[in-house]
């Protein structure tokens, strides 16, 4: 079976299972053990001189070692594969975690600040329900760039061994990618391989949510507010998703304490956000994801045919 039929069996039963309790609170995660292993080398080699350097071969280590165990979990087979690229794809996770935010925000504002702590890193202390609603918003945009359409793009690509060097490199990237003064220099490599990586897969989202949304005639603007973003690729989801449903994303913020003056994604868009508007961008996201779905099936049965 080819890779683009195999990746439409993961990306449904991704969406059917998500993340079952029952199993990761037994075994570790895939995710947790790349974490772990990214946590040792940057014990082990996260020290002066040539922090830079020692980066680089860091990041190395880990994309041969998590190419070789792809390759050899796909040896075990159809099922084997499936199975694992499903758990390293995070559609229904991300969608439960966001809705989740909405149905807080019903509740009581504190409720919305509490679920949306769970899926940022900024600082919500305090925060308005317009602002909660913004956080969870762009969150389910980069995230569904990064935890869905990536990874399905490197499995696409190179099979099992690509979407495992993808999630290995993007974990590395947001543990130690950030530009603390531990990580400025060790981190810099998995924060360019991550940028790289994800150069594609966020224009491709983009795209996916601008024909969702029906905002395609509006490129040029979408194109626009990427530029303004402080990622290369970030930027663009979200600007898709901020025209799609005529909001406006990003803005300044709190990180640690310090507020950040971020220019705002499509600014002339409506700003009192509330969990109506995290719903509407949810039904982006499961058309985005259902358009995916449906290209790989096309192309997968393409090829089968042919």
């Amino acid at each position: 079976m080819n890779s683009a039929l195999l990746l439409a069996l993961a990306l449904g039963l991704d969406a059917l299972l998500g993340e079952p309790r029952w199993l990761w609170n037994r075994v570790p995660h895939p995710a947790v053990l790349m974490g772990r292993a990214v946590k040792a080398l940057d014990v082990w080699m996260n020290t002066s001189p040539g922090r830079k350097a020692k980066g680089i071969i860091a990041v190395a280590i880990l994309v041969i070692g998590a190419g070789a165990f792809g390759w050899a979990a796909q040896q075990l087979g159809t099922v084997v594969t499936v199975i694992i690229a499903a758990i390293l794809l995070a559609q229904r996770s991300l969608i439960d975690h966001v809705a989740a935010v909405a149905t807080g925000l019903r509740m009581s504002d504190k409720a919305g600040r509490d679920a949306v702590s769970m899926i940022v890193s900024r600082d919500v202390t305090g925060a308005t329900p317009a602002a909660t609603s913004r956080s969870a918003i762009e969150s389910l945009s980069e995230n569904f760039s990064d935890g869905v359409i990536a990874p399905a793009f490197w499995f696409l690509i190179g099979g099992l061994p690509g979407i495992v060097v993808y999630k290995a490199v993007n974990t590395a990237d947001s543990m130690i990618g950030y530009l603390t003064p531990r990580h400025a220099e060790f981190g810099w490599a998995a924060a360019r391989l991550d940028d790289v990586l994800n150069w594609i897969p966020a224009r491709v989202t983009a795209l996916l949510i601008a024909l969702t949304g029906a905002t395609t005639h509006n490129w040029a603007k979408v194109r626009s507010d990427a530029a303004q973003h402080r990622s290369p690729n970030a930027g663009w989801p979200e600007a898709a998703m901020a025209h799609s449903i005529n909001i406006a994303l990003a803005g300044p913020r709190s990180y640690h304490g310090q507020i950040k003056d971020l220019a705002w994604v499509n600014g002339t868009g409506k700003r009192d956000l509330g969990p109506a508007d995290i719903d509407a961008a949810i039904s982006i996201v499961w058309k985005s994801w259902g358009l995916a779905c449906a290209s790989t099936c096309f192309v997968g049965g393409l090829i089968w045919v042919l």
